[in-house]
């Protein structure tokens, strides 16, 4: 018997973030958009737990237990008192290290999957909270659509959301760490004077712009609103994505912006049309490795 799980990537359309805390973290208001391009994770009795992956970027996939989905198996096992049995195999194809989530919803995939194979019938509750200690993005990946996120990211709230949007992302070589990016954001907030602390920098808060631009299906009003408190650290990190987000705007894009800690840039098309314009356009600019049209929001991880 296997189970296969199809999970969603995510792009940020807002990423506030507050200064640094005491425990490492920073507040976030945090607007997770759920879109069509996704892994697939199956999951097959064995012994123990393993790891196999295939994509684009498979050689990128660490096979060992600090990958979100294997440790998401045991995780689950540990909860219901049981040892762990299972293969997971992960077909990638959202980018490794690419700014959405990816690494994430695989966690959250093998949570889903690991729970059907195994006939455990653990409440969505119980899965969020186990999800929440898998880290900060895995929540959302289990529930999908469109919410804000806070705290780490992980406290959700759903918000309506009208229609359904068009996306493009361009993927570039190599990734970026998020740790490094968020080490830079602090950083650039000293260099400027501002300072980087939970004392210095406000609590960010959802864009009312943002919500009603959401809200009403508006794509113009929707690519006007979009924010990343990361895009500049990410920038300073790699100057390169200045080329890319600026490709895409001249090949149409609404609007631009690096998707969460980067490297992956996300532009906002007024419709499906455009969106296949706009990473033809990308394809051929020589400033990404690859371009992907896609749409959502869509639903979170699901078994097939």
């Amino acid at each position: 018997m296997s189970v296969t799980v199809r999970v969603p990537a995510k792009v940020n359309v807002q990423l506030g973030v507050g200064g640094l805390r005491a425990d490492g973290f920073h507040d976030l208001a945090n607007v997770f958009f759920a879109v069509a391009l996704g892994d697939e994770v199956t999951a097959e009795a064995a012994e123990g737990v393993s790891l196999s992956c295939t994509g684009p970027d498979a050689a990128s996939v660490p096979l060992d237990d600090s990958n979100l989905a294997a440790r998401a198996a045991r995780l689950l096992a540990a909860h219901h008192g049981i040892e762990p049995g299972v293969h997971l195999h992960i077909a990638k194809s959202i980018p490794v290290a690419g700014g959405m989530a990816g690494g994430s919803a695989d966690g959250a995939a093998a949570l889903v999957a690991c729970d059907a194979l195994w006939g455990l019938d653990t409440p969505l509750e119980t899965l969020l909270e186990l999800a929440a200690e898998l880290g900060s993005d895995v929540p959302f990946a289990l529930v999908g659509g469109v919410a804000l996120g806070r705290g780490r990211g992980e406290l959700l709230e759903r918000l309506p959301v009208t229609g359904t949007f068009h996306w493009v992302f361009a993927v570039a070589d190599g990734g970026l760490s998020t740790p490094a990016v968020f080490r830079e954001c602090d950083r650039l907030r000293e260099e400027a004077g501002t300072g980087s602390s939970e004392a210095d920098v406000p609590t960010p808060d959802a864009d009312p712009a943002l919500l009603a631009a959401l809200a009403a299906g508006d794509p113009v009003a929707l690519a006007a609103a979009l924010t990343n408190d990361l895009q500049a650290a990410a920038l300073s990190l790699r100057p390169a994505l200045a080329d890319t987000l600026r490709a895409g705007i001249e090949a149409g894009a609404a609007g631009a912006l690096v998707s969460g800690s980067g490297p992956t840039c996300a532009f906002l098309a007024k419709d499906a049309d455009a969106a296949a314009e706009i990473a033809k356009s990308l394809e051929e600019s020589g400033t990404c490795r690859a371009a992907q049209a896609t749409y959502g929001p869509v639903p979170g991880a699901q078994v097939r």
